[in-house]
């Protein structure tokens, strides 16, 4: 009988044991969750912010972003047909500006083209309504899960870009090695997301801006303090400058130099590779 008992309680045990191990965590901001869990919670903070998306940029970088995206653009020097594939991109910034850089560059002579795939129907939404806007044809909105692009062919895409999206998803490294397999060989890997100030003067006005202000103008704005909060907590818990090189490094790409450039103190960073 004891033994029977014994035998019965090792059975429960090992099997929360098993349960325990299948059960893998991650982060949401601050929170330890679920990782089947961040996928939704991600969706949920972006359909509550798609509408005010420019206006959550600004605040926290202070319209700064602007400036970013310009870079980033000016960095992948795009030619009269490049095919760029921008993931997380749903309300168009990166894809606007490629565009407008290629006309002023090559006007009716250019055939380069834009395909943006995002998670969020909301922010697709609110990119196909800014395309009415600016008129650019050649760009396609689809909605797709960076960590799986199984509607994008290998060796397919020129340019990859992600701004600011990259650390909202749960397997950051399943999304480099995504690029990598669309990229044809020579294509160019880009991400600009906000990253660590290393100076402990800056980093401390940085971090008063981040987790006092941005929260609290966020509540006021768009009655909304709570995703404006994990939004800042993301950042935090993002891979360092060095650590998020290394990862694309691992992924196979070749990087120049450190693999990074440094924006505004490094409140944001360009991390670029090649496939070769």
């Amino acid at each position: 009988m004891v033994l029977t008992r014994w035998r019965r309680v090792t059975s429960i045990l090992n099997g929360r044991r098993l349960f325990s191990q299948e059960v893998k965590k991650t982060h949401f901001g601050f929170q330890e969750v679920n990782e089947d869990e961040k996928e939704s919670l991600v969706r949920q903070v972006f359909k509550s912010v798609a509408n005010n998306y420019d206006t959550m940029n600004d605040l926290m970088s202070v319209g700064v972003h602007r400036l970013w995206k310009d870079e980033l653009i000016s960095q992948i020097s795009p030619s009269h047909n490049t095919k760029l594939l921008d993931v997380a991109g749903g309300t168009g910034d990166i894809a606007f500006r490629f565009m407008e850089s290629v006309k002023k560059q090559y006007g009716s002579e250019m055939e380069s083209s834009v395909r943006i795939i995002d998670i969020n129907p909301d922010m697709l939404n609110v990119g196909r309504e800014r395309q009415k806007q600016f008129g650019y044809k050649a760009i396609e909105f689809e909605e797709g899960n960076a960590e799986n692009l199984n509607t994008v062919e290998d060796e397919s895409i020129d340019v990859y870009t992600i701004a600011f999206g990259i650390r909202n998803c749960t397997h950051i490294d399943r999304v480099i090695s995504e690029a990598y397999r669309v990229l044809k060989p020579g294509g160019r890997f880009t991400c600009l997301e906000f990253s660590h100030v290393e100076n402990p003067l800056i980093r401390s006005v940085y971090d008063l801006h981040s987790f006092y202000a941005i929260p609290a103008i966020g509540g006021l704005v768009a009655n909304d303090r709570d995703s404006y909060q994990y939004l800042v907590e993301s950042i935090r818990k993002f891979p360092t400058q060095q650590n998020f090189a290394n990862m694309i490094r691992d992924a196979g790409f070749r990087t120049v130099g450190d693999g990074y450039e440094n924006l505004t103190f490094g409140v944001a960073a360009i991390h670029t590779g090649y496939k070769v």
